[in-house]
């Protein structure tokens, strides 16, 4: 099956979900349950798959739970992280949910199991909480017993209707793919922008491969604001896993997000001893100081929100922040994201991050920042992409590229807004493969093209008031019709003298009326 049906079969199969649960479940919580549901199956069919070891003669389904003996089952959390019975398998419970009177209670039970069964190992932190979100007691789900049982059974069975085989062999990224389509439909009752949440699959791409440009190792990769953990999995998709060697780490503040990107971590099949994804608020609180520098960074945090800044007078001091000798607004947290990435980056790495395009013109402290970012040459590219690229919102971001080995005292600015590097596809513009491509080809080669892509010495750019806005170096192209003088001035002659011939004639007419 192609990508483009796989994703038209998801995107019919949670449709026709919602339907059947549609009038009880408002779309925002909604998508908890199916993504919980989703993320179920998979590592079901995933423990089923490691305990039966391509072995056709074993049907771990099939087993009694009695034959599980503790060897087995420490061995198995050793290397899984976490552990399931035969009887707590996706493909059991759903075999019966319909007919199933305590199917709430029971699959509370069962996520507590599995959630429990790390409790003393290795993964414990990394699996714990996983299914916070996927309450199957709630009154979200309907007042009464039957209700819940009756709309869960629905989903399970929905899930269940999914025929795409074994999950990393998909086409598509699935569940980056359902939770891209329920944010679309949903994200409007969520009372918050969805593109907080997901960074679109094309534009991590691209920020993926800018991040990873030009190495052929990294030691390893970091979100400080990760979501659902979508701009991870990006640089996991484009690159072989071994090209990053320690892992994926991130830090999320949001707690229904920071369990998505967990869950998305397992479903890319990224054991437990390879992601380190930490829940919190990165800039008061970093949890993950004692792991850096990273070799790559990627991030997509959210648009000028508030922080608090100088209020704290100790962050002034913070090694993140003190460099640049002044702390981003209050009402404004984006430049103290960009100061924490480039405090976590290596030597010889990249950091990738989008950005709102107001914090490269405004004055004030974000011009102080830019100041320290252009002066110690930290700012290798900034790219403007095209408006309403991401789901709630149709600002049109800029991407941010900061090393820490140029070469040179440069900085390149690349104009990727114009319908040359997007299509539109229903609502919202994308960027295909050969979009990206050609912005990697202009960033790779640091090479003039004529309204798109330049480079300014960092000295114009001190002289410009450390204005770092594409529009200010990229000069757009004139697309007035060219009038050539000379030909216009023939034209107007020419009609001059048929206007005076037609004057005559109307004349003479007049002339032999009145006679």
């Amino acid at each position: 099956m192609t990508s483009i049906a796989q994703r038209a079969e998801l995107q019919n199969q949670i449709w026709k979900i919602a339907n059947d649960v549609r009038g009880s479940v408002d779309g925002w919580d909604f998508k908890q349950f199916v993504l919980g549901t989703l993320f179920y199956r998979f590592i079901s069919e995933n423990f089923t798959n490691y305990i039966e070891g391509g072995d056709d003669s074993v049907k771990y389904p099939n087993l009694s739970d009695d034959v599980i003996t503790s060897e087995i089952k420490e061995d198995a959390i050793k290397t899984k992280g976490y552990f399931i019975y035969p009887s707590q398998l996706f493909v059991n419970v759903v075999k019966n949910a319909s007919n199933n009177p305590n199917l709430n209670t029971d699959l509370a039970a069962i996520f507590s199991a599995i959630e429990s069964s790390a409790i003393g190992f290795p993964s414990e932190d990394d699996i714990k909480g996983l299914f916070a979100d996927f309450d199957t007691t709630s009154n979200r789900l309907g007042n009464t017993v039957e209700n819940k049982n009756s709309r869960l059974a629905a989903v399970l069975k929905g899930v269940q209707g999914l025929k795409f085989g074994n999950f990393e062999d998909n086409q598509i990224d699935l569940f980056g793919d359902a939770y891209e389509f329920l944010i679309s439909n949903y994200a409007a009752n969520a009372g918050k922008s969805g593109g907080e949440f997901f960074t679109p699959q094309n534009v991590s791409k691209l920020i993926a491969q800018l991040a990873m440009h030009g190495q052929t190792t990294v030691n390893k990769i970091y979100d400080p604001a990760a979501g659902s953990g979508s701009l991870l999995l990006q640089a996991k998709k484009h690159f072989d896993s071994h090209i990053i060697q320690e892992g994926f780490y991130g830090q999320e503040i949001n707690h229904t997000t920071y369990n998505l990107a967990r869950m998305n971590m397992f479903l890319h099949n990224i054991n437990y001893d390879k992601f380190h994804i930490v829940h919190g608020d990165t800039l008061r609180h970093p949890e993950l100081g004692d792991e850096k520098p990273f070799d790559a960074i990627v991030s997509n945090p959210p648009y000028s929100v508030k922080w608090i800044g100088s209020d704290d007078p100790t962050l002034i001091n913070d090694d993140r922040f003190a460099p640049a000798g002044v702390l981003a607004p209050k009402s404004k947290a984006d430049f103290a994201f960009v100061l924490h990435a480039l405090s976590y980056l290596s030597s010889k790495g990249r950091a990738a991050l989008v950005c709102f395009p107001g914090i490269f013109y405004r004055g004030g402290a974000e011009q102080k920042i830019r100041k320290y970012l252009v002066d110690n040459n930290f700012v290798e590219t900034v790219i403007s992409l095209a408006p309403n690229l991401f789901f709630g919102t149709s600002i049109a971001v800029n991407i941010l590229v900061l090393s820490k080995h140029k070469t040179d005292t440069k900085t390149q600015f690349i104009n990727a807004s114009g319908e040359d590097f997007f299509k539109k596809e229903t609502n919202n513009n994308v960027m295909t493969d050969t979009h990206i491509e050609k912005v990697m080809s202009m960033f790779d080669s640091k090479e003039e093209v004529a309204h798109v892509a330049t480079t300014f010495d960092n000295i114009k750019i001190a002289e410009n008031d450390y204005n770092l806005s594409v529009s200010s170096y990229v000069e757009p192209k004139d697309t007035r019709e060219k009038i050539d003088i000379e030909v216009l001035n023939d034209e107007v002659a020419k009609t001059v003298i048929k206007i005076e011939n037609l004057r005559s004639e109307i004349d003479a007419i007049v002339k032999e009326i009145e006679g």
